[in-house]
């Protein structure tokens, strides 16, 4: 399953808007079951940021969600995010040729 949240950055909250997806994706990288992250930001617009991360199933993700360290240093980061569905399961999957 694949968790997208959306954040809108003012361009003065940048620096901290980067320290903090980059602790929270650290701790989240801990808890078993993750896979792996990207964070971006829209390029036709630079204060839409998205954290991605990727976890083998959607309980991984709930019980990362559960652990001290994910509540104190990631959870902030989450509920800053923009509400709408964060959680998606993947039907399809593909890479580019080689």
């Amino acid at each position: 399953m694949i968790v997208i949240t959306r954040y809108s950055v003012p361009e003065a909250e940048t620096e901290a808007f980067r320290t903090d997806a980059d602790a929270a994706v650290d701790v989240l990288s801990r808890r078993p079951g993750f896979r792996g992250h990207r964070i971006g930001r829209a390029a036709d617009e630079p204060t839409l940021w998205t954290v991605v991360t990727e976890w083998e199933g959607a309980g991984f993700y709930r019980r990362a969600l559960s652990d001290y360290e994910v509540k104190v240093t990631a959870v902030p980061l989450l509920s800053r995010a923009i509400d709408e569905p964060s959680a998606f399961e993947i039907l399809t999957s593909g890479d580019a040729p080689s």
